[in-house]
């Protein structure tokens, strides 16, 4: 997920280790919670619709089998430190298995990245793809503290958001440099405003203790799990706060956990270029001519001249709202987290060049969160708030300035997006907590790490990072040399089937196996 750069939605972003691990903290269950919670029973009603703040739409379909999605609330601690206190509420979502007895194993948790994602509404979409799952596991997904029904974090309202959204994030000179941390400012202060008792208690390692919450609750010895994206960091941070507990796990779309926050922004920007350089490399390759230009360099250099036109003057795009330079980049960004999209990605510039710039803006809708009547899923705000709990450091325009030219170097279209990007948490009410995440995780079971060669978002690289942070005998790594973003989902047979061996009856891949 690449909601904007302000917030950086799927950049390696480092996560907090908020807690001191003492030895009767590290693979014990989760520290603190009391009988209350560990012991709660789960009220399980048939699912309604989605809130607006979870991304709205209608209530999932029946599963194939008939039975319904069921929803329940948990509850947690507001503070982990003070289990005693506050509680809030946990959405959770599960289909359960048909498989009894020894046929059960369990439950297989979710967390689809962002961060953001309202799991809640994201698992019954992909219902279909997880069907040989569902025959072993309960499968459950949840909104993390922070988003959608998991007091969800609340900032602007959708007007404000339908402005900020347009705004020039690629400030050229003083003036737009101003207006522009006039407007970041003007939104960390409304999350401060409306969500300031909340925003202390979303970093990741929050919700990790979450999910140790949730596995008991859910009466599970081990936690089984499936993190896509940021998802990939929570589960990492997971397993060196609870080793012992981690049950089969897999990582897909794998975020690098040794970066800063700044290191993740230039990877992310060599990142999608490197998928736009893709996509102009099929779309000159096919028989018939590329209509968005000549060669490889002429459909990027088209791209970046789309762009600072825009950057002079918008172009008409979702009545009443114009397409903005920022809008069309979101949006060309949209496209390259599937090859599937790339065909929106032609149609978006052909419209744009001939001054329509409709689809280029649905397509940065879709990302951004916004509904077509207007109104924004909360995502936006859960993004930055728990980006910035998470991540340390607090940049200045002046860091920003020395980078540009690297930025510029590594992304031609993406890069001074990025770089500005940085400056998301500079007037954040809350201080990060680390420069990157401790994914240490000796004694855990074996976690399957997949990386995609073509994944822009989340760079191949990290994944195998990844495995070496984790440790000896625990990171497993799996090339995918694909496109988009994630592997598991391509349909590729050769990831799909190494996945669900290793879940369905634990048989670990061979180390560095590679699928084509």
């Amino acid at each position: 997920m690449f909601l904007s750069p302000r917030s950086r939605a799927v950049a390696a972003t480092a996560v907090a280790v908020l807690l001191s691990l003492t030895a009767a903290g590290c693979g014990n269950d989760a520290q603190g919670a009391d009988g209350g919670l560990t012991t709660q029973e789960l009220s399980w009603k048939t699912c309604g619709a989605p809130s607006q703040s979870q991304g709205g739409g209608t209530a999932p379909s029946p599963l194939p089998d008939g039975d319904t999605w069921q929803c329940a609330t948990m509850k947690a601690p507001l503070d982990w430190d003070e289990p005693d206190g506050d509680t809030i509420g946990i959405a959770l979502i599960r289909a359960r298995t048909s498989g009894a007895g020894r046929q059960r194993i369990g439950s297989l948790v979710f967390n689809f990245g962002g961060p953001g994602l309202s799991g809640v509404k994201t698992l019954p979409s992909f219902g279909e793809d997880y069907a040989k799952l569902l025959t072993r596991y309960d499968l459950v997904s949840f909104d993390p503290r922070g988003v959608g029904r998991s007091a969800g974090i609340q900032c602007e309202d959708d007007e404000a958001l339908d402005e900020y959204f347009q705004q020039d994030m690629t400030p050229d000179d003083a003036s737009e440099r101003t207006e522009f941390l006039d407007d970041t400012k003007s939104f960390n202060s409304a999350c401060e405003k409306n969500s300031g008792k909340t925003l202390p208690h979303v970093a990741t390692t929050d919700t990790a203790r979450d999910l140790d919450l949730m596995r008991q609750v859910l009466g599970d010895d081990r936690l089984h799990y499936f993190g896509f994206s940021y998802g990939t960091e929570l589960g990492g941070v997971y397993a060196h706060l609870f080793p012992e507990k981690v049950g089969r796990a897999v990582f897909d779309a794998v975020v690098d956990p040794t970066q800063t926050a700044e290191q993740g922004s230039l990877g992310q920007a060599k990142g999608f270029q490197r998928a736009l350089d893709n996509y102009a490399r099929d779309c000159v390759s096919q028989v018939a001519d590329c209509p968005v230009g000549d060669t490889e360099q002429d459909v990027e250099d088209r791209i970046v001249k789309l762009l600072e036109d825009l950057d002079r003057k918008p172009i008409t795009g979702v009545f009443p709202r114009d397409l903005t330079e920022s809008e069309a980049r979101n949006g060309i960004a949209q496209t390259l987290y599937s090859q599937d999209l790339w065909q929106y990605l032609t149609e978006g510039l052909q419209q744009a060049y001939d001054g329509d710039g409709q689809v280029l803006m649905l397509l940065s809708d879709s990302l951004n969160g916004r509904s077509e009547n207007g109104e924004y899923s909360n995502s936006s705000a859960a993004n930055v708030s728990i980006n910035c709990a998470d991540d340390k450091p607090r940049y200045t325009t002046e860091d920003v300035e020395a980078r540009l030219a690297e930025f510029r170097a590594a992304s031609p279209v993406f890069g001074e997006w990025l770089a500005w990007s940085m400056l998301s948490c500079t007037d954040w009410a809350v201080a990060g907590a680390a420069d990157h995440p401790d994914v240490r995780a000796p004694g855990s079971a074996p976690i399957l790490v997949i990386g995609n060669t073509g994944d822009p978002a989340t760079p191949y690289e990290g994944a195998r990072r990844m495995v070496d942070a984790l440790g000896p005998g625990v990171g497993v790594g799996l090339t995918y040399r694909g496109q988009g973003h994630g592997a598991y989902g391509s349909g590729n047979a050769c990831v799909q089937t190494a996945v669900d061996g290793y879940l369905l009856t634990g048989k670990v891949p061979k180390n560095n196996t590679v699928c084509s």
